[in-house]
């Protein structure tokens, strides 16, 4: 019998799934990013939080999905840990990225994206990724990202853009001030999952047109900067995965309706089309 375990990790969350005689059991750990743990500390973090929990299962292979892993020597490091938590396993460690795409198109070709605190997309032949339209992080890219949403939902709020209504919606919602939102941006870390939590004000305020503009313009970018350059868009679906996309589904549609394109699927997680996958 296989023993198999999936992980599908965040900065700040690590989802796994124990897959043994057909059993599924997941557990929660802190997130693994090898760009904020060394590898001694991501070794620690296994013995405390997961290993446990497995109980006296015997793996035989770990499929490790994560971020931070386009950089090879990440890739080695982590690599190198889990060859020492887990003896006996066959190890692969992979991109979020490449999780999106097995989860989302499985052995098909297509283009996969992820809508999340940030964004990317590729366009995936069924084994690997063949074309990457490339991610320069929050503060120069990240079209159609919660973070790129949230930025607007602020800047519509500092430059009082929004109508009355708006703003004081915004004001009840956040307990917030100019002078607060800009030394989270400017002076403490991790202003992309800041900038992020604002995304929310846009799913909670539906319907008005200053929202939905903001939506579908910060949608179209996504679509015009990425997918718009994968000549492939006009042949194969076009997945989403990420909160983001699972909560505008419809703006999706209509984008894809616009353009011509076939919406394929939207998830909100890739565990579920991992554990598919990898079945």
């Amino acid at each position: 019998m296989s023993v198999k375990l999936i992980a599908d990790s965040g900065a700040t969350k690590c989802e796994w799934c124990l897959i043994a005689d057909g059993n599924k059991k997941k557990i929660i750990t802190t997130g693994i990013s090898p760009y904020f743990l060394n590898e001694e500390q991501i070794y620690l973090l296994l013995q405390k939080q997961l290993v446990p929990k497995l109980k006296d299962a015997v793996i035989n292979e770990v499929h490790f999905y994560g971020t931070g892993l386009s950089n090879q020597n990440n890739v080695e490091m982590l690599k190198a840990v889990l060859k020492k938590t887990f003896k006996k396993a066959k190890i692969s460690v992979e991109t979020d990225l490449m999780a999106a795409a097995r989860a989302l198109c499985g052995r098909e070709k297509g283009i996969a994206c992820i809508l999340g605190t940030g964004s990317n997309s590729c366009f995936y032949n069924g084994r690997k990724m063949i074309k990457n339209s490339p991610g320069i992080g929050y503060i120069l890219g990240d079209e159609g990202s919660g973070a790129y949403l949230g930025k607007k939902v602020i800047q519509h709020y500092l430059y009082q853009t929004f109508d009355e209504e708006l703003m004081t919606s915004f004001e009840k919602r956040f307990l917030t001030s100019p002078i607060e939102i800009l030394e989270n941006v400017y002076k403490k870390p991790m202003a992309n999952r800041y900038l992020a939590s604002f995304a929310i004000f846009l799913a909670e305020n539906r319907g008005h047109y200053m929202i939905e503009n903001i939506i579908e313009d910060g949608l179209n970018e996504f679509f015009f900067t990425h997918i718009y350059k994968y000549k492939e868009s006009w042949t194969h679906p076009i997945n989403f995965i990420g909160s983001i996309a699972y909560g505008f589904k419809d703006i999706l549609q209509e984008l894809c309706n616009g353009y011509e394109l076939e919406l394929g699927k939207v998830m909100k997680a890739p565990m579920k089309g991992l554990i598919v996958y990898h079945s």
